[in-house]
């Protein structure tokens, strides 16, 4: 076998209940001696395509794959879609909107659209926070099984306000909320007066996940405008879904959004 196809041989091997592997795991799993075992990881682990924590065996996917599949994901007809829904959303409503992606137990924000209402919320690209803390991070954290999500919390939780869960049981119960309704909001959590109503879209074809929400300051919302951005949101998560497949909306009654819904 070639360099190159040993390592992709390596990359195969990690998947959702196997994070991390050892230059054993490699000579067992592939017939290779274990000296070119060693030298392969330790020259994968060079070039980015696989980390290692100090005085750890253990490789684990490296940070140049998570960059490459950031640049895919930036281009992906998915997230074109649901940018050009968001930006719908944004200037129906005059609130600013995010798109998100899950990066362990983070949320990271990939791209923006500005709201058009004087007062405005600003969350700069590339901006991380506690999943678990905020609407876009439950709307995809309740896309992944109970178990996933006591892994990446299996620390604990360091709730950032009052109004964020306090526990890893209390995140499980609002999980299964969110798979129950289809979104999800957060109000003066990761962001002091912030709110936001957020839902999710999946290519079940690539396995891409993106989140997505309207944020705006929650004193000058009142509840029946969350609930029609809740209407708004979710129907178009629910068209996006329909679009490419996503079976996760089939479960639900269907939402009637308020007048001048728009349309993915």
């Amino acid at each position: 076998m070639t360099t190159l196809s040993n390592s992709t041989a390596v990359l195969r091997m990690f998947a959702p209940d196997r994070l991390e592997v050892t230059v054993t795991d490699v000579c067992r799993q592939l017939g290779m001696p274990k000296s070119t075992a060693s030298r392969l990881l330790k020259a994968m682990r060079e070039e980015g395509l696989l980390s290692r924590s100090e005085n750890s065996t253990r490789y684990k996917v490296g940070n140049l794959l998570f960059e490459i599949a950031r640049l895919y994901r930036l281009n992906s007809p998915l997230i074109e879609v649901v940018d050009d829904a968001l930006k719908a959303l944004s200037r129906e409503t005059g609130h600013t909107g995010y798109i998100s992606i899950l990066d362990g137990a983070d949320v990271l924000v990939i791209r923006m659209h500005q709201g058009s209402h004087a007062l405005q919320v600003f969350t700069p690209l590339g901006h991380r926070a506690a999943a678990f803390a905020t609407a876009n991070g439950r709307a995809l954290l309740a896309r992944l099984p109970d178990e996933r999500v006591r892994a990446l919390h299996a620390e604990g939780l360091v709730p950032p306000s009052s109004s964020s869960p306090k526990d890893v049981e209390t995140l499980l119960a609002v999980l299964a909320r969110v798979r129950g309704q289809g979104w999800e909001e957060a109000n003066d959590e990761a962001i002091a007066g912030v709110g936001s109503v957020a839902s999710s879209v999946t290519d079940p074809e690539t396995g891409e996940t993106l989140g997505f929400c309207l944020s705006f300051p929650v004193s000058n919302v009142p509840k029946a405008e969350r609930k029609r951005i809740a209407a708004l949101v979710t129907t178009a998560a629910r068209r996006i879904a329909s679009r490419f497949g996503d079976p996760f909306f089939s479960q639900f009654i269907r939402v009637v959004p308020a007048p001048g819904a728009i349309a993915a």
